[in-house]
């Protein structure tokens, strides 16, 4: 006999392997819906950059947390949880599985685990962060971050720009260490995480990352970063796509050098994306066209467990 647990089903993978497509087919399936965790397809201005699913896609069954903010707001990981588990209590009154798709690993992990003590910290402290790195470079903001943290700074990626700055601004809004607010007890959920990897073949993957930025372009995202460049210094457009289309506006360089770059650039996320959730326990490994297997995992659970 099917149990009553409640589920989330994580379908997460990086950029361009086919997460929406299948998630709408699977959540179509067993009549549900789909929660979006992509970090970028929350914002409403921004669409064609953000590969966010198309008007008829969307028109198919019902989405969560996509055009739900404009690109003037900071909502950042702890945000969504905080939304996200107040949606799922509601949805669970009605439904036993949920489905969440993105691959904006930071936004599934504060669902599935909890995030770290946050605060919001005033706009301006970011902006001057983000204008002391684009002044001073990199190696700028981490001797920055050795200073005020400098236990963060022996864990923290020091490759990534925005956690350091992230990081940062806590530092100076707070005048505690960003490290004090790390959380230590993992948090209990009311839901069964059904975890769900999408891959594919490497060199499969980057051609579909090439194909679509091609069809990015010829679809009008030139046009879409014109008409959001005087919202340029927002988080929501620090972003691959958007930074390349700017330098290009601001004669840094060709266009075809840009659109070069940004496939390139989405090729590195991509890689990053599938060493995170390669790293993460749990995590059952399907292609994009796995969508009997996968189902007939989700029953197994679904029944068994």
């Amino acid at each position: 006999m099917q149990n009553q647990k409640k589920y989330v089903v994580v379908i997460a993978g990086p950029t361009a392997v086919g997460k929406t497509a299948l998630g709408i087919q699977l959540a179509k399936h067993y009549n549900t819906v789909v929660l979006n965790a992509d970090s970028r397809q929350f914002y409403k201005e921004i669409s064609i950059g953000t590969a966010k699913p198309s008007p008829e896609e969307l028109n198919e069954l019902k989405h969560y947390f996509i055009n739900s903010k404009s690109i003037t707001e900071l909502y950042g990981a702890g945000h969504f949880e905080k939304d996200a588990i107040e949606l799922l209590n509601e949805l669970f009154i009605t439904q036993q599985l949920v489905f969440v798709v993105g691959g904006s690993g930071l936004y599934i992990d504060a669902l599935l685990n909890g995030v770290d003590e946050f605060i919001d910290v005033p706009l301006e402290i970011r902006n001057e962060l983000n204008y002391e790195f684009e002044k001073n470079g990199l190696n700028f903001i981490q001797n920055k971050l050795k200073e005020l943290d400098e236990v963060y700074y022996n864990s923290v990626d020091l490759s990534n720009s925005q956690r350091i700055i992230r990081a940062l601004e806590v530092c100076i809004y707070s005048s505690k260490p960003y490290s004090s607010f790390l959380k230590t007890n993992k948090v209990v959920r009311n839901f069964e995480a059904i975890k769900l990897f999408i891959n594919k073949d490497r060199s499969e993957l980057y051609a579909s990352i090439n194909s679509r930025v091609e069809e990015m372009m010829k679809s009008g995202l030139l046009e879409e970063v014109k008409s959001v460049q005087a919202y340029r210094n927002c988080n929501a457009l620090k972003t691959v796509g958007y930074k390349e289309l700017f330098d290009f506006l601001d004669g840094n360089f060709s266009l075809e050098t840009a659109v070069d770059k940004i496939k390139q650039h989405t090729r590195n996320y991509a890689k990053r994306q599938i060493t995170w959730f390669k790293n993460k326990d749990e995590f059952e490994e399907f292609s994009p066209n796995d969508f009997e297997k996968i189902k007939g995992y989700i029953d197994v659970i679904l029944t068994y467990d």
